[in-house]
């Protein structure tokens, strides 16, 4: 067999995408396979070729070029591999096929002496899992969010920015609990991740919808675990919840003075949305995207009385899935 060595950009990216939260199999097959198509000289494989290998072989073959591109003698230390091993079959039910390809061999403690302070939460946490300390321990106080202990599905990137800095400010860090919120991109795309996590993963879900998801609702509620719950909003989307003055402030922040409003500039029976919409044009300012103005309430959150009741039953939802998870990881 004969390859090319990783380069050292290839080999931060293969283990941040190992120790991303997704599926053992669809990760681990794409690292693996991605590893051989691009550096495997000789025999030259194409990506549809790798389909007839077993996992093991897979996994046998990205493991030597892997091992082999970092620049010091391979420790042969496998605290990492076993505690990630664990971790991954404590959250997913893996059949014995994927399990073969967490029985792999990278240095991951090698590989990790090239990370930088800069580096993505599940990164720091791979770089913790070589010391013996506790790993819930460890995410409290540094904030890794990993290992994860409840998923919540959300529809858009409006709740994905404001849930976990509204659950900040009641004094519950998402990042310390090992809450990850998934942004599905629609109602409809939300059935779907639902359904393809509930089928594999251990832990609990909660899945937020908008009021006009009744539909959707139904279709989750067919599969609907008993560890997980499905909320669906009294109102609108997730905007209609914010507090009027916590809008007017992110608008005003926003305005610096040339144009400011008022909460009656946004009372109306209207969906926000479309209101917000309607102020951004009238006001000759740039034009209004979910994502931008989202920034700009997470900005303006100072206090519990920027927090709807609404938003807060929500959060105390989300709470409870991610006590049930927590104790079955521990």
């Amino acid at each position: 067999m004969k390859y090319k060595l990783l380069t050292e950009k290839q080999i931060i990216i293969s283990i941040d995408r190992l120790t991303r939260f997704k599926p053992t199999e669809e990760k681990y097959l794409r690292v693996f396979k991605d590893i051989i198509v691009s550096n495997l000289i000789e025999p030259k494989l194409k990506k549809n070729e790798l389909d007839k290998f077993s996992y093991a072989e897979l996994r046998d073959i990205a493991t030597e070029i892997f091992n082999a591109s970092l620049k010091e003698d391979n420790t042969n230390d496998l605290t990492i591999n076993l505690r990630l091993k664990d971790y991954e079959n404590e959250i997913f039910d893996n059949n014995e096929e994927v399990c073969s390809l967490l029985e792999n061999r990278l240095d991951y403690v090698s590989a990790i002496k090239l990370l930088k302070q800069d580096i993505p939460q599940n990164l720091k946490w791979l770089q913790c899992l070589k010391s013996p300390l506790d790993i819930f321990e460890q995410r409290e106080e540094k904030k890794f969010l990993f290992p994860i202990s409840c998923v919540v599905i959300v529809e858009g990137i409006t709740e994905e920015i404001l849930l976990p800095r509204f659950s900040e400010i009641l004094n519950y860090d998402f990042s310390t609990k090992g809450i990850k919120v998934l942004p599905a991109g629609g109602k409809n795309q939300v059935v779907k991740l639902y359904y393809s996590l509930s089928d594999i993963l251990k832990l609990p879900i909660f899945v937020l919808l908008d009021k006009d998801a009744v539909e959707n609702l139904e279709l989750i509620n067919l599969k609907l675990r008993v560890q997980d719950k499905v909320y669906i909003l009294n109102s609108g989307e997730f905007e209609d919840l914010l507090p009027k003055d916590l809008i007017v402030n992110a608008i005003n922040s926003d305005l610096q003075n040339f144009a400011s409003v008022s909460i009656s500039d946004i009372t109306t029976s209207e969906p926000m949305v479309k209101i917000l919409e309607g102020v951004f044009k009238d006001r000759g300012l740039h034009e209004f995207k979910k994502a931008e103005f989202a920034l700009l309430v997470k900005s303006q959150i100072k206090s519990q009385n920027d927090v709807s009741e609404e938003i807060k039953y929500i959060i105390e939802n989300i709470k409870m899935l991610a006590s049930n998870g927590n104790k079955s990881l521990i």
